[in-house]
């Protein structure tokens, strides 16, 4: 009996050295859990008869080996294929034979075929994606996307801030793309067409000019009548006495709520030639089609086209002795002629200037009448005595003899052209000019675009943006989107959607604030990573990552069920449960890292301690067998 006990403990103690050594052995080992050898007593006991108190057992068992599954410390390497999990879980792995294994070790990399496979050719696990980013079932995760195709740009975001302080009466009078005086700010930006090829689009704004244009047309009296078409719309010219010739209301209100350009106010009519202008927002911004029912007509006035957009009010000052009260400054006077008394007034200008800020001159014409300037910015006077008293008292008079009405509509207006590479006008939804065959589909014309610029407006008194090419929005609200057509040469098709939200006029230096793109040309793979949540994402050379599939991480419902199978793998059990899979960070699951790895759990020290408990146990033991081997032979020889 005594030496079956002994024999017992040199194998317990002998299997628990062999435990110990295997954790030594794998102490840098990937992925490696460590084992402890549990031990359990024996005893022989009768059915009937003795009882346990006088029974002295009969050695020791190996009643089994586990494993500690408690995560290792996590190592980061320079290989993004390096994988860790911070967290339970385990890689499944597919030899492509049937056989499914799990493992902690995640030193893995791309085979020939692009499959992420193991160090000992396994397959990694995982779900792939579709084009919408959908799991699909779980299978052979792999790299299958070794470039990038070229995407077309679809969509633009600009935003940047326009000086307010910008003098727009300094610029040019004749817009020019290749004269930076003609226009006050300009910005490109970087496209690519649906081959790749990169393309710039180049935009600029000219802010409207304190003008109005102004057009003439030679237009014949058709014996006390004349009739002309303008801008699609018929108008009738009346003569309505010797010399006087009169416009229908309607048909003016009528071409006004088609095309608001027009200023209705402005059509004259001499008997020979028409006149009218455009508002000032709208100097430049189109062209205007005039017929005489058949055929159109030439613009008289194309070398001068424009007048300032100022106020200006002319007055008869009466020669004589008395006293002028003009912007608050009152004035003696005792001109002999008309002239002389006018000339007094204006060489009090710097007074009446300094009292009265909206006006910028005072001056005297040729024909001696006094001439107030008001500035453009002001706009059309008001017609009443505190808009601009001026009173005369004594002999002398002033007599408002003309005035030129001011607009200051120009304000926070600016024309925006885009050219393809610097050269070619592109269309921005422009609609066509009526008489062109255009004019909007709301007000029951075509709807049709042309290259050509469209306005801003902005809030001229907080800087906003609150108009794009007709649209009104309020502030904060939606901006609409400008649709940029034939900026693609190799797809006539594509349209560019430009967004400007957040493009402001403020008194501050112009700048771009945002300017991206969603178009990129044709790239090539150039590495794989990996997201904490398992997406396997592939980075190309154009810049662009795509997400290729999902890892998947398998849990046991009893982790100490699984059985090694070497390689620092395991495989399913009855005892441990079917694998539920799950990607990571859900669940229970921990989470993925890349470029690191899961070292080995073992606790050297721990070990070593486990080596001198062994040898302690097995001398133990062998001393156990001596002794019963000492006493046998004592009996032996008695």
């Amino acid at each position: 009996m005594s030496f079956n006990t002994a024999i017992t403990g040199l194998k317990a103690a002998s299997a628990m050295l062999d435990v110990t050594g295997n954790n030594i052995a794998n102490v840098s080992t990937t992925g490696f859990k460590s084992s402890r050898t549990q031990f359990a007593d024996i005893y022989a006991t009768a059915v009937v008869g003795a009882g346990s108190s006088n029974t002295p057992g009969s050695g020791v068992t190996v009643s089994g080996i586990s494993q500690d599954f408690s995560a290792g410390t996590i190592e980061f390497t320079n290989n993004n294929l390096d994988l860790a999990i911070n967290g339970s879980g385990f890689f499944q792995l597919d030899d492509g034979q049937g056989s499914v294994t799990y493992t902690r070790s995640g030193a893995f990399e791309l085979n020939k075929d692009g499959f992420i496979v193991s160090k000992n050719g396994k397959y990694l696990q995982g779900y792939g994606l579709d084009e919408q980013g959908n799991r699909l079932p779980i299978g052979n995760l792999a790299v299958t996307q070794k470039e990038s195709p070229p995407k077309a740009t679809e969509r633009i975001d600009l935003s940047f801030n326009i000086d307010a302080r910008a003098d727009s009466s300094l610029l040019l009078p004749d817009y020019n793309k290749d004269e930076p005086g003609s226009f006050t700010y300009t910005t490109t930006v970087r496209t690519y067409d649906s081959l790749g090829n990169e393309h710039t689009i180049k935009y600029n704004f000219a802010e409207q000019r304190p003008v109005r244009e102004f057009f003439t047309f030679n237009v014949a009296d058709a014996g006390g009548t004349a009739s002309v078409v303008v801008s699609g719309e018929t108008l009738t010219i009346t003569e309505t006495s010797p010399g006087v010739w009169a416009f229908s209301a309607a048909e003016l209100e009528a071409l006004e709520q088609k095309d608001p350009r027009f200023d209705p106010a402005s059509f004259t009519y001499n008997g020979t030639q028409l006149y009218f202008e455009l508002k000032a927002s709208a100097t430049d911004a189109g062209d205007v089609v005039v017929t005489d029912g058949t055929d159109r007509l030439d613009r008289t006035n194309s070398a001068n086209k424009y007048r300032d957009a100022n106020e200006v009010r002319t007055y008869d000052i009466s020669s004589g002795t008395g006293t002028v009260v003009i912007g608050g400054i009152t004035i003696n006077l005792d001109g002999a002629t008309a002239t002389a008394n006018a000339e007094s007034i204006a060489a009090r200008e710097a007074q009446i200037l300094d009292r009265n800020p909206s006006i910028e001159s005072i001056q005297v014409n040729s024909s001696g009448q006094l001439v107030v300037r008001f500035k453009a910015d002001e706009g059309d006077i008001p017609d009443s005595p505190d808009a601009f008293p001026i009173t005369a008292t004594g002999g002398i008079t002033a007599v408002l003899d003309s005035t030129v009405q001011g607009d200051n509509s120009y304000r926070g207006y600016y024309r925006m052209y885009a050219y393809l590479n610097g050269e070619e006008l592109l269309d921005l939804g422009k609609v066509k000019d009526w008489g062109n065959g255009g004019g909007p589909a709301a007000l029951g014309g075509t709807g049709d675009t042309e290259p050509g610029p469209i306005l801003l407006q902005f809030n001229p008194t907080n800087g906003l943006l609150r108009s794009i090419n007709g649209t009104q929005f309020p502030a904060g609200g939606q901006v609409p989107a400008i649709t940029i057509s034939g900026a693609d040469p190799a797809n006539p098709l594509t349209q560019i959607s430009l967004r400007l939200d957040n493009t402001t006029q403020f008194a501050s230096a112009s700048i771009v604030k945002n300017n991206q793109q969603d178009g990129y040309t044709k790239g090539d793979l150039i590495g794989v990573t990996f997201a904490p949540t398992g997406e396997m994402i592939a980075s190309f050379s154009n810049g662009q990552n795509q997400a290729l599939g999902v890892v998947a991480f398998a849990t046991f419902e009893n982790q100490d069920g699984l059985q090694p199978s070497g390689d620092t793998e395991w495989i399913a059990t009855l005892e441990s449960g079917n694998a539920i899979l799950n990607p990571p960070g859900t669940g229970l699951n921990g989470t993925l890292r890349s470029a690191a790895l899961e070292q080995s759990n073992v606790d050297l020290s721990t070990e070593l301690v486990n080596l001198i408990q062994a040898q302690r146990n097995f001398q133990a033991s062998s001393k156990t067998l001596e002794t019963a081997n000492n006493i046998t032979q004592t009996i032996l020889n008695i």
